[in-house]
């Protein structure tokens, strides 16, 4: 058995069984695929996998399919090749065999692009929302793209319009790898209004599909193209989503998945942000306001652009509550005896006078000749 052999297999079961087919898939597991292909093409297959070939089973355009990927710059990838995202994809096979409709791993993919998939997929998340998002969504979902792309994050979306493409968008602003994830062939040309930026996602990182050459984009389609996004991914960001939208439907399929769920608020009075809201709500998201909240979510803490958005410190922060009262009840003027600032304070006159000496030490306290005062404006401005 060659490699071709099992490539032009996978090729044909691709384009004989809509996606997701999870009884073909359980036949390719149990037999192979060039057996499974085979029986297929007979009709000797159980009524799970015939019902799900019947209308297709003689169409075998497996070579020509290849031939016309290879033209446009694309390739097959197999779970027998060594850039399969088996670790990432191995949660489908798990749902699957919970029995959770919809979760079957794909047979073979479509791909184009340089980035090897196991490599570029080692370390991603999906950012979607809606495709008529706003001036804020877009804004936020491209920053989120452009931070964690620079942390060495893949950045993996629809390629839809809105959200999706600001995350594709910003991720390659930073020079960073994205993967497009579609509901149709890769010489579909759809978004229309996004060919340009795929040809962009291709030079980077790469564009992925289940459907062969020619496969036009349906509704259908993308809600199972989303189970792919949730499953390539260790966590999926909602930055905006209405009520009912296909960005939840990621959401929801990345939980069912044991996936993490993140989603940005947005104006509480926003439509668009309805669907984010909910998630938080209902427990099914953890809001995050930052790229350095999607890091930390999906495991990675510590990184330097974790360092980097974290909130500056006081010099006040290390301060325990007697020793903030007492810097609290110095002027930032003139000066106060001990006995004032006890007074002041409430802290008995000999802890104050133990602590005020501490607080000269750590800078935020002088001693002159009018008595006790803060150090400096900068401290006592940053205390109030």
């Amino acid at each position: 058995m060659t490699a071709t052999a099992q490539r032009l297999a996978r090729a044909y079961l691709l384009r004989v069984a809509e996606p997701p087919a999870p009884a073909v898939s359980r036949l390719v597991d149990e037999l192979g695929p060039v057996e499974a292909a085979a029986r297929v093409r007979r009709g000797a297959v159980p009524d799970a996998v015939a019902t799900e070939t019947a209308a297709r089973r003689e169409v075998d355009r497996a070579r020509r399919d290849l031939d016309d990927a290879a033209e446009q710059g694309a390739r097959l990838l197999t779970p027998e090749d060594d850039e399969w995202p088996a670790w990432p994809l191995l949660s489908l096979e798990v749902a699957a065999g919970r029995g959770i409709p919809g979760m079957a791993p794909p047979i073979a993919l479509w791909v184009r692009g340089p980035a090897p998939l196991d490599d570029a997929l080692t370390s991603a998340a999906a950012i979607v929302g809606a495709r008529a998002a706003t001036d804020y969504g877009e804004t936020t979902a491209a920053e989120f793209a452009y931070e964690l792309a620079e942390a060495g994050t893949t950045v993996v979306s629809g390629a839809a319009y809105g959200i999706d493409g600001a995350g594709h968008r910003g991720a390659l602003a930073a020079s960073g790898t994205t993967v497009a994830v579609l509901g149709c062939g890769l010489d579909a040309g759809y978004p229309a209004g996004h060919v340009g930026l795929l040809n962009r996602v291709a030079t980077r990182g790469a564009v992925v599909s289940e459907y062969p050459p020619g496969t036009q984009p349906a509704r259908h389609r993308f809600l199972v193209r989303n189970r792919l996004i949730a499953a390539l991914t260790a966590g999926t960001v909602v930055v905006e989503a209405g009520r009912r939208s296909g960005a939840r439907n990621t959401a929801t399929t990345a939980g069912l998945l044991g996936k993490v769920v993140m989603a940005v608020p947005g104006p509480v009075g926003s439509a668009l942000s309805v669907g984010c809201h909910h998630l938080v709500r209902e427990s099914q998201a953890t809001l995050v306001t930052s790229a350095a909240d999607v890091l930390e979510t999906v495991g990675r803490v510590g990184t330097g652009l974790t360092r980097k958005r974290e909130e500056p410190r006081r010099q006040t922060d290390g301060l325990d509550a007697e020793s903030l009262r007492v810097f609290e009840a110095l002027p930032t003027r003139g000066g106060r005896s001990a006995d004032e600032v006890a007074t002041n304070s409430g802290i008995a006159l000999t802890r104050v006078r133990g602590l005020l000496p501490v607080l000269e030490l750590d800078g935020l306290a002088r001693r002159g000749e009018a008595g006790w005062r803060r150090a400096g404006n900068d401290g006592a401005g940053r205390a109030r």
